[in-house]
């Protein structure tokens, strides 16, 4: 049996592993560590992350009388003096003597702007009320004892009684600034898989790499907190208009989610994802499968949700299968049993999750994690149509920046961890799973089980529905944008149609339609963008004066002079035509449309396309 042991050394510039006698002091650790990581005197070692139990440099102790065991780790913290290594990306420790108040190099004055609804739940007290308990409490009405006393949010016999599975964020971060040094010394960073750049003591790879610079190895672990704790959808409607493209094709749909957070209080400090309106970007759909194609008016789409005061949250897809079509029952095809997401969706997620970072004061760079969330909307137990609601970790996040991730082939609730090549490095990356004995085994993440990477996040609708739009049960709706199917078009027929079947006193109500709004912002016959600034704060505010000013603007005027033209021809159609009146316009004679160029039969009196009067 070898006399040395390995000891790993956390330090401010990453891990170093250091071997060393058994027998060999303290002293001889912080000889041999200083040797081996180059640094100046004036540091300390201590057996715990928060900087206690410091091993002192003693020789009259050693390795063995302090029990440490082969791999433990240690915690080196600068005391004096500067490092000579790069520090590259990863934050430095505060000076152990230092008696000032530390600060987060990224806090809120550093120019750190958190969501509104962490602004709140970091002022909130965030404790658990108790009640008088009849039978311990021995004091009166107006006493506190440990057994009514407030508890905190993290309080695992109170998340275990509620049957809460995960933290929210802020309950996590409570929980890591609770102790002694009121989280003066908290990291929450994003790990890196990547090379650190810059070294100079070894070639590029893959010719040579380093300790200093190569990226530590992983093991994955299931996320104890999440930063989304729900994900509520204002009124069934949303979703039953979004289901509507798979009702008529077959084909699958995928939709983001526009909305805002606000503060819960079923979880403690927790944060709910509301729902008020369904984006279809364009796409390509099978029966199994979504292609997002390029989308030009993104930029338009979250400028129109930012004036609305609403925001990008999430995205949700469906994976529908009929069984029974008179019944109205789908297949049942996710589960513990098979797969929640495939390692394809958990890449996706990643991907949207890394786009939208969350912004978070006690992280160096300024964010952390996300609060994006993944709906899929699929078949239960029962075979009816439910949601289920989802985010992958951070460490997730971490493997799909990086470019570590990929899907298997053959199994889509297995992902694999790329290995190593010349144009990139790879760390290794393990989980642990139970053997048929009861222990815990570490296995290499060739293949990896996504369960690792996911957090389950509840969907659901209110029972009492909300509106931040148009109840659209009422009339019968604007079209959704990007389905090219008959009867869905977004086109100026289509405009007219749908307004024209409201009252004049009802401005408000019809306009308040998200997917209306964003068909005026991009309209290209008409510079409808640059007016309706007012318009949208009407909606927003509900504002019925401001939206009937809105109607005296010169464009809107114009508009409806067309939709008065339109009125007195044929009307057009909102279908493409077939390829019997294709061979029968090609006899006739064609106009081309001043609007859309489109060229049209000469027997129509209005534009086959954009619906606007020849």
């Amino acid at each position: 049996m070898s006399d040395k042991i390995m000891i790993r050394v956390q330090s401010p510039d990453g891990i170093k592993r250091i071997e060393i006698p058994t027998k060999s002091t303290i002293k001889d650790l912080y000889e041999s560590i200083q040797k081996s990581m180059v640094i100046e005197d004036g540091f300390g070692l201590f057996k715990e992350r928060n900087f206690t139990n410091e091993l002192g440099p003693t020789r009259s102790q050693t390795i063995k009388s302090f029990n440490l065991k082969h791999g433990d780790m240690i915690y080196l913290k600068q005391m004096a003096g500067t490092s000579k290594q790069a520090t590259a990306s990863v934050p430095q420790f505060p000076p152990h003597n230092s008696n000032s108040t530390v600060t987060h190099s990224n806090s809120a004055s550093n120019g750190i702007v958190e969501d509104d609804v962490d602004a709140i739940l970091a002022k909130s007290d965030g404790r658990i009320q108790r009640g008088r308990d009849t039978k311990l409490c021995r004091h009166n009405m107006n006493g506190c004892c440990v057994h009514c006393s407030p508890i905190e949010p993290y309080d695992d016999a109170y998340l275990k009684e509620q049957k809460i599975k995960h933290l929210s964020f802020h309950s996590y971060i409570r929980k890591q600034t609770s102790g002694i040094d009121r989280g003066k010394y908290i990291a929450i960073d994003d790990i890196s898989c990547k090379i650190k750049p810059g070294c100079r003591e070894h070639p590029p790879w893959p010719k040579g790499i380093c300790s200093k610079c190569q990226p530590s190895a992983i093991t994955l672990n299931r996320q104890i907190y999440r930063h989304v704790d729900n994900v509520m959808f204002e009124n069934t409607t949303i979703v039953e208009r979004f289901l509507n493209y798979w009702r008529s094709t077959g084909h699958q749909r995928m939709g983001f989610l526009y909305g805002t957070y606000e503060a819960i209080t079923d979880v403690p400090l927790g944060i709910r994802a509301k729902v008020a309106a369904i984006y279809e970007p364009p796409q390509e759909s099978t029966r199994d499968s979504i292609k997002l194609l390029e989308n030009e008016g993104s930029e338009d789409v979250d400028a129109v949700a930012k004036a609305l005061g609403l925001k990008k949250i999430g995205w949700i897809f469906t994976d529908l299968i009929p069984e029974d079509p008179a019944a109205g029952t789908v297949k049942h095809i996710r589960g513990i049993e098979t797969h929640f997401l495939t390692a394809q969706e958990c890449i996706m997620a990643g991907q949207f999750q890394n786009s939208h970072p969350n912004p978070c004061k006690h992280s160096s760079n300024g964010v952390f994690g996300s609060k994006f969330a993944t709906v899929c909307v699929t078949g239960d137990k029962t075979k009816q149509v439910h949601m289920e609601g989802y985010a992958v970790s951070a460490q997730c996040m971490a493997l799909v920046r990086d470019d570590c991730l990929v899907p298997t082939k053959d199994a889509p609730e297995l992902g694999y961890i790329r290995e190593s090549t010349d144009k990139q490095y790879v760390p290794d990356v393990y989980y642990k799973e139970k053997d048929q004995y009861g222990n815990d085994v570490q296995r290499l993440a060739r293949p990896l089980p996504v369960e690792y990477l996911l957090v389950d996040v509840p969907a659901s609708t209110p029972l009492q529905p909300q509106y931040t739009f148009t109840q659209c049960d009422k009339k019968r709706p604007f079209p959704v944008e990007n389905r090219y199917l008959d009867g869905h078009l977004q086109n100026f027929y289509a405009l007219s149609s749908y307004l024209s079947l409201w009252r004049e006193d009802e401005f408000l109500e019809a306009i308040s339609d998200f997917h209306l709004l964003i068909y005026l912002y991009r309209m290209d016959m008409l510079p409808m963008k640059a007016h309706m600034q007012s318009l949208l704060e009407a909606v927003r505010t509900k504002n019925t004066d401001m939206a009937n000013e809105f109607k005296k603007n010169d464009v809107w005027k114009e508009l409806e002079s067309l939709f008065a033209a339109s009125s007195d021809g044929s009307g057009g159609t909102a279908s493409y035509p077939s390829a019997s009146s294709e061979a029968q316009g090609a006899e006739t004679s064609t106009w081309t449309c001043n609007h859309c160029t489109f060229i049209n039969r000469g027997d129509l009196s209005s534009c086959e396309i954009c619906g606007l009067p020849r």
